[in-house]
């Protein structure tokens, strides 16, 4: 009977407690994007983008206000957020996605493809997207560019100021993460 005891107890003092999820968190993310067109370039950025990531499941989830962009000229601003983007309507734009073949082990670089659902606009696309990850710390940086189609998110543009707006759109993000702390 003391021998079922000791292994017993010896059983007990060497398990481990249930690996809690570990995940990172960017509160100030920066997303940009450019537009070039014969009349005017438009380019804003975005540096209220917030981002986390589970690194167990190797999953990444980004949500930013619409808003919150920054353009050269007021009027640009005014025109993303109240023709075009409706942002009274549809606040934010999101990605949720998983990093394919992410290793957290790796210290250093790696790139990956990242492959998710973008929401804006009240409509949804499926993107890949290649994306340089780099872990110092257990910080990570995570950054890359991708290119988009105004017309996959039913963006309307007046025909009169179709010349003046690109049809695909560059987009660049960039994302420092830190431990995520409840």
């Amino acid at each position: 009977m003391i021998r079922i005891l000791v292994i017993f107890l010896l059983m007990v003092t060497n398990a481990k407690p249930p690996k809690a999820t570990e995940k990172v968190i960017a509160r100030q993310g920066k997303v940009s994007f450019f537009s070039y067109t014969s009349v005017e370039d438009i380019k804003a950025e975005n540096n209220q983008v917030l981002s986390v990531i589970d690194i167990d499941k190797k999953e990444i989830a980004v949500r930013m206000l619409m808003n919150a962009f920054i353009f050269e000229k007021a009027l640009m601003r005014e025109h993303f957020n109240e023709s075009y983007l409706e942002s009274d309507i549809y606040p934010k734009a999101i990605f949720e996605g998983e990093i394919v073949d992410f290793d957290p082990t790796i210290d250093g670089e790696q790139t990956r493809i990242v492959k998710g659902v973008f929401t804006m606009h009240g409509k949804s696309k499926e993107l890949e997207i290649k994306t340089k990850i780099v872990k110092q710390d257990n910080n990570y940086m995570v950054s890359g560019v991708f290119e988009t189609f105004v017309k996959d998110y039913d963006i309307n543009i007046p025909p009169l100021l179709a010349g003046n707006i690109a049809k695909s759109i560059s987009v660049e993000f960039r994302f420092e993460y830190q431990p995520y702390e409840d």
